[in-house]
């Protein structure tokens, strides 16, 4: 009934949202009569606050449509290149007029970013997503919302994400001959899965993993967020976040873990500090600062966007990551397409280079979680691993803002440069592709409809 309940109050809401909206362009307008009142300004910052708390938060555009790269500027189109019940996977494709630019971005490396599916959309990566596409090929894992996928798509368990991971990483080697993977938090631990799986096949693995800020090995520096998944059970869980999507949206009937829990679990973290900001952006809009205010606007546009997670997959992950710790006690086994069971074996990992991040002041995962990736992946040469840690950074520091952009991000740059292309990488050239489409066939993953063949075709691969 919990859903219910919110829904019902979301919705009735929404009116006294929207006549707060209008209440305070109202004083907010000197034209306006309203605007004549001599504390016109603190009425209008009042309704607008109000209107910013009670308003409910879709999910964001990722809105880059250009980037300037010496001095020339760049346009950015969004795709969506393979379409799957609970992901799209998302291509930023980048167009120039300029043929040395046109020469130069095509001879770039492509990433995959497989994006954090933990309570927030892949938007919270916007930041990630416009620095790479400076030197790279961007390629993002775009998460639905569970309440909006119909109940016929079935289940999305942790497996699934893994299935996924390794289809969208097939997609690139097939276009591109290899690629460079990202993950960023809940997904460096999937991530691995799908690589360690590849590796065992046989399959050829991407160039270059770079993981950051992930649970890799949770029971390192536990923290808030690992010591609730940790010290409750997991019938708990199950008892007590776990609820099924009301009528009105196509995924009626699903069980899910609704993203107003987890909004509430995040804002839970730092009460003070979201009552202190929200409290400043009133003064912001009292003082006339509105690139303060706006800056505010944007961050909470994306905090607050929240989505339903799939309950088998939520689950999944509180029983495999944090409570059994299957991956790190090589217990781990997952469910390919065609239902086989496969062990996820990190040591067969040979030749993908290895790239962790932490940041030292992460609250969300501890020091020691994401670098423990490289006692797991012995297999790789340590001339081929590197670990950084980001000084002064938090978790959202280390993916985004000013320590990602100055000090995290040319060196990931960097780290996949020097493994691309290099002589022995693994690169795939077009005979081997016969193998990935053979590798496809056997794990039930060979669904790239005609209308994406012909499309790969027209692509110029920018």
């Amino acid at each position: 009934m919990l859903y219910q309940i919110y829904e019902a109050h979301r919705s009735l809401m929404e009116p006294f949202a929207d006549f707060a909206l209008a209440a305070s362009k109202l004083y907010s307008n000197p034209l306006s009569p309203f605007g004549q009142h001599p504390f016109a300004q603190r009425i209008s910052a009042g309704y607008d606050l109000i209107y910013r708390l009670g308003k409910d938060y879709e999910k964001p555009e990722f809105g880059i449509q250009t980037i300037g790269e010496d001095g020339v500027e760049i346009a950015i189109q969004e795709r969506v290149v393979l379409d799957k019940p609970f992901c799209e996977l998302r291509r930023f494709k980048r167009f120039s007029d300029d043929p040395r630019t046109l020469e130069t971005l095509h001879g770039q490396p492509a990433v995959l970013i497989v994006a954090p599916l933990s309570g927030h959309y892949a938007t919270l990566l916007r930041d990630t997503v416009r620095s790479m596409l400076r030197d790279h090929k961007v390629y993002i894992t775009d998460w639905r919302n569970a309440r909006m996928v119909p109940s016929e798509a079935g289940d999305f368990t942790l497996d699934t994400y893994v299935n996924y991971v390794q289809e969208f990483i097939r997609h690139l080697q097939g276009r591109y001959g290899n690629c460079h993977v990202i993950s960023v938090c809940q997904p460096t631990v999937p991530t691995l899965a799908a690589v360690s799986l590849m590796a065992s096949r046989g399959e050829t693995t991407p160039l270059t993993m770079t993981m950051m800020g992930g649970p890799i090995d949770a029971r390192k520096s536990p923290t808030a967020v690992n010591n609730l998944a940790m010290n409750k059970s997991y019938e708990w869980f199950e008892n007590n976040v776990i609820y099924r999507v009301p009528p009105g949206f196509p995924g009626e009937g699903r069980r899910v873990y609704p993203g107003f829990l987890q909004h509430s679990g995040f804002v839970a973290m730092n009460p003070d500090r979201h009552l202190l900001s929200h409290y400043d952006y009133f003064k912001h809009l009292i003082a006339g600062d509105d690139a303060s205010a706006e800056a505010h606007r944007q961050f909470y546009d994306e905090y607050n966007a929240v989505l339903d997670m799939d309950a088998d997959y939520y689950l999944d992950t509180i029983r495999v990551v944090f409570q059994e710790f299957s991956l790190v006690n090589g217990t781990w086994d997952v469910r390919a397409p065609d239902g086989k069971l496969e062990r996820v074996r990190p040591q067969d990992i040979r030749t993908t280079a290895h790239l962790t991040i932490e940041g030292e002041l992460d609250d969300i995962s501890g020091a020691g979680q994401t670098e423990a990736a490289h006692a797991l992946c012995d297999g790789v040469p340590k001339d081929r691993q590197k670990h950084i840690e980001v000084k002064g950074a938090g978790h959202y520091g280390i993916f985004s803002g000013r320590r990602w952009r100055d000090s995290v991000y040319p060196q990931v740059r960097d780290f996949i440069a020097r493994f691309h292309d290099v002589p022995g990488a693994p690169a795939q050239k077009a005979p081997a592709r016969k193998a990935v489409a053979a590798a496809r066939r056997s794990t039930g993953l060979a669904r790239t409809s005609a209308a994406s063949t012909s499309s790969r075709k027209r692509a110029s691969g920018k």
